[in-house]
């Protein structure tokens, strides 16, 4: 007696190749979509958080520079250790980056904000 295939996302029986996994696009979409699911949100959360500190630190540099106060940028939402790179100057000056805009601590609580220049990696 041959072994029925079943569609791994819905169950139900399927006809044709003897190694299809899913009866649709739908089932198979489905079935990838919840085992990424944790992965997807995780990140999404991550992006998220990334994506507000950059509209922070644009909406308090609306030219090339600018400062701002930790105070200033916490009161705003901002999460200091989300940021997506950084930029060591031959001075080593660290530049912290959230695409786009950075900034520089330069101590006792106030920030250099910046905004990348094309010859910066």
């Amino acid at each position: 007696m041959a072994k029925k295939n079943l569609c791994l996302e819905c169950k139900s029986e399927m006809f044709g190749r003897v190694d299809k996994k899913f009866c649709s696009a739908h089932c198979r979409a489905s079935h990838h979509n919840k085992q990424n699911a944790d992965v997807t949100n995780f990140m999404r959360n991550i992006n998220n958080t990334l994506r507000k500190n950059r509209r922070i630190l644009k909406s308090l540099n609306p030219r090339e520079t600018s400062k701002a106060t930790k105070a200033d940028l916490l009161d705003l939402g901002f999460k200091f250790s989300y940021y997506t790179n950084e930029y060591v100057t031959r001075a080593g000056k660290i530049y912290k980056f959230c695409y786009d805009q950075g900034y520089l601590d330069l101590g006792e609580g106030k920030y250099a904000l910046v905004k990348r220049k094309e010859y910066v990696e």
